[in-house]
């Protein structure tokens, strides 16, 4: 079994990071095989949502590997395999496999049946929808390492809970216990440990049965207007439902409503 596995259920890929002996830690091969990955799955039509987990542990991922991918970064650390040297090479890696600033294109959520530190809370943070477990801890620890989050923490943070927390997470760089962010808004669902996989891929495989095109859209429409004001965010999505109306899934769905069948979507 190798770092990183992939399988499909229907149209819904799930993506399980595979280091449980290394805390799911993000070493160079997994930095490497993780962004080779979603490159792949973004541009695959077959796929539809896609759910991120770390393998059986504590943990989901505790962020990037100490002893390899650290030193790595800051120069401390010459290349001694092939993982490392494209690592080293490619500055741009370590933020694709993260996907800090990448769009997958297509609905991602993770499935954080353990702690989530670091690196693996910015992954978290990355994704579009978040289900998390009861008792596990998340949090961003890099001041306490001379460091500051570089995959999207401080960026992203802000953007999903209220300033105030987001400042005690990044600054004091202590976890905090997921139960103690229920009300948060950082996460859709806190379930028991061992629901956590079947409550993400239920979700998947509600969004995987909606209309693919109308599902990528509202997904574009919400990001792009985050930033915008009210009237701009409108016009965006007056101008993204007009290019819907002629799709011949805007015509199937409405259709199958009526005829009381299940829709028969085909993405165009």
């Amino acid at each position: 079994m190798g770092v990183l596995e992939c399988e499909m259920d229907g149209q819904v890929a799930l993506v399980t990071l595979n280091r449980p002996e290394s805390r799911n830690s993000l070493n160079p091969e997994l930095i490497v095989t993780l962004a080779d990955l979603w490159s792949s799955l973004g541009r695959d039509d077959a796929v539809r949502a896609v759910v991120v987990t770390g393998a059986e542990g504590s943990t989901f991922c505790s962020g990037f590997d100490l002893g390899t991918t650290i030193p790595l970064m800051t120069g401390t650390r010459e290349p001694q395999n092939k993982f490392e040297q494209v690592v080293a090479n490619d500055n741009e890696l370590t933020a694709r496999a993260t996907l800090r600033g990448y769009d997958l294109g297509k609905p991602l959520i993770a499935a954080v049946n353990g702690h989530a530190i670091a690196g693996g809370m910015e992954l978290m943070l990355s994704c579009d929808l978040r289900v998390v477990a009861q008792g596990v801890k998340l949090g961003l620890s890099e001041v306490a390492l001379g460091l500051i989050p570089g995959m999207g923490g401080t960026a992203l943070l802000g953007r999903r809970v209220p300033s105030a927390l987001a400042m005690e997470l990044l600054l004091g760089a202590q976890p905090i216990v997921s139960d103690d962010l229920a009300q948060s808004g950082l996460f859709n669902r806190l379930v028991p440990k061992s629901d956590v996989l079947s409550t993400a891929l239920d979700l998947a495989q509600i969004i995987a049965s909606n209309a693919p095109l109308a599902v990528k859209t509202a997904r574009k429409v919400v990001r792009a207007s985050i930033d915008l004001d009210e009237s701009a965010a409108l016009a965006l999505e007056s101008e993204a439902g007009t290019a819907l109306i002629n799709t011949e899934d805007a015509v199937e769905g409405p259709l199958a409503f009526m005829e009381k069948r299940a829709p028969q979507f085909r993405g165009r």
